[in-house]
């Protein structure tokens, strides 16, 4: 009998086996099954594939044929529009040929003219040669023939004709002077004279004569000493600060101060006048007091610059430039106050200007600036024409202003309306009667060089300066000098004296033979 354990053991088994069997047939029944499908897949997509690729193939065909015929009809076209070009390009090309060719027949033409026409140019030459030497040959036999029937060679005939001609001009120079300086006399004079006096007479200016020193008066004699004091060292302190000196003399109840500058000098009469009034003297004292009195001054000068702008109604300068002006206040020139001065040339050059047309304000400026040199010369080195086109420049005056302060006493020639009148009325103002002192000393010698100038000149006998200056008369050697020559001498002085003499005004040259010729030196 067979045991439990092996009956189960043989049934597992084969329970096993039948179903590795089982699993085996499915795979194979499914693998054929799969097989006979894709089989059938693949058959029908090798079909749909041939039926594409026959599809395709025809379509291609076709659009091969439509290709070839569009084709064929573009290069119809081209081929069509390239002969149409071409034959344009051509008709264009002869056209050209024929213009080229026509050219260079007129090229040709030309040419062949300019070689028949040079060949004339150099026959014309070669027989004007023949003539310019055959000319020179006659001149030659006429100018020799000519020598022997002078008896005078060409240096000798030569010069007789320039001294001749010299003579015959020098006459004719001398009446073109004549005429000239009568025409404009004729025609300026008049309007001149009109013009300069009504601007003098329209301005009537004060003048004050100064001198470089101040008097301070004084309470009492016993001051004085108070003022030097103890060994001296007040007075030496009021010098030391002021610049100043102290001339403590004899006279009665007063002090003279003197100094070559104004404003020094003002400054050291209000201090002393300071220090009188309060009564205690000493070092520290008139230090502090000078002081004082120095900005007092600086004051008075800026507000009298600003009166003369405010009375002239010239605005705009500069406000530095308005202190310099009105240091003019203390500034004289041959005892005539600078600051009345230039008020007054102000006047007349704005009176003339407005006679004239010219502006009006601009001359006033220009009279008014033109002698703004004169508050600094003092202190800086050079002329005070110089200082003051320096100081014009710096604060940005006017060229005109500028032009007319550099030549209103003729260092520089007048360009402008404006610098004429300046100097005019500068002269007008410096030359009226009792404007200016002049000492005897340099009077006698300004006549002195106005008399050796004239006698400078050959043909002159003697020479007078007469008219306190104002005229030099002249008598001249009649058999030296002729009444045409004359005329020339007289020019020739006046402008000697312009160059060589400092003078007010004008000066008449007056030169006297059989007949008198007259000139001014302006």
């Amino acid at each position: 009998m067979v045991p439990e354990a092996t009956v189960m053991l043989y049934c597992i088994i084969s329970a096993a086996v039948s179903a590795v069997v089982f699993s085996l047939i499915m795979f194979f029944i499914g693998y054929s099954y799969r097989k006979k499908a894709a089989e059938k897949q693949i058959g029908s997509a090798e079909e749909e594939a041939r039926k594409i690729l026959n599809d395709a193939v025809k379509n291609g065909e076709a659009r091969k044929k439509e290709a070839i015929l569009n084709a064929k009809d573009e290069i119809h076209v081209l081929r069509t529009e390239l002969d149409r070009e071409t034959k344009e390009r051509r008709g264009e090309l002869q056209r050209q040929e024929r213009r080229l060719q026509q050219k260079e027949e007129n090229l040709d033409h030309k040419t062949e003219n300019m070689e028949k026409k040079e060949e004339r140019l150099h026959e014309q030459m070669k027989q004007a040669e023949e003539k310019l030497q055959e000319s020179e040959e006659i001149r030659k036999r006429q100018l020799e023939m000519l020598e022997k029937i002078s008896g005078y060679t060409a240096d000798k005939a030569r010069e007789q004709l320039l001294k001749e001609l010299d003579l015959s001009l020098s006459h004719e120079k001398a009446k073109r002077i004549l005429y000239y300086d009568q025409m404009l006399r004729d025609e300026a004079d008049s309007k001149a004279r009109d013009v300069i006096s009504s601007a003098i007479a329209r301005c009537a200016a004060d003048y004050t004569a100064e001198s470089t020193v101040s008097v301070v008066p004084l309470p009492n004699d016993d001051m004085k000493g108070r003022i030097i004091g103890r060994e001296g060292r007040n007075i030496r302190t009021i010098e030391t600060m002021t610049g100043v000196d102290l001339i403590i003399d004899d006279t009665p109840e007063a002090i003279t101060i003197s100094s070559f500058d104004p404003v020094r000098r003002e400054i050291a009469r209000t201090a002393l006048e300071k220090l009188v009034g309060d009564g205690r003297i000493h070092p520290t004292r008139i230090e502090e007091t000078v002081e004082k009195a120095r900005k007092e001054v600086e004051q008075k000068i800026k507000a009298e610059g600003e009166r003369v702008c405010l009375e002239l109604t010239i605005h705009g300068i500069h406000p530095e430039l308005v202190k310099i002006l009105g240091r003019l206040r203390y500034r004289t020139s041959y005892g005539q106050n600078v600051l009345r001065h230039s008020i007054e040339v102000s006047y007349i050059a704005g009176m003339m200007a407005a006679e004239l047309g010219v502006d009006q304000q601009m001359a006033k400026r220009a009279g008014l600036l033109h002698d703004i040199g004169k508050a600094l010369d003092h202190e800086l080195d050079g002329s005070h024409i110089a200082i003051g086109v320096d100081v014009a420049k710096k604060y940005k005056e006017p060229q005109d202003v500028i032009h007319a302060i550099e030549s209103h006493h003729g260092d520089v020639e007048p360009k402008t309306a404006i610098a004429f009148i300046v100097q005019a009325a500068d002269a007008i103002s410096a030359s009226r009667p009792g404007a200016r002192r002049e000492n005897l000393e340099n009077y006698i010698k300004r006549l002195e060089k106005l008399e050796e100038i004239s006698n400078s000149f050959e043909g002159v006998e003697k020479s007078y300066a007469v008219q306190a200056g104002r005229e030099i008369r002249i008598m001249v050697r009649p058999e030296q000098v002729s009444d045409d020559k004359m005329v020339l001498i007289a020019a020739e002085i006046a402008r000697k004296i312009e160059a060589e003499l400092d003078y007010p005004g004008q000066i008449k040259v007056n030169m006297i033979r059989e007949s008198r010729a007259v000139d001014y030196a302006k």
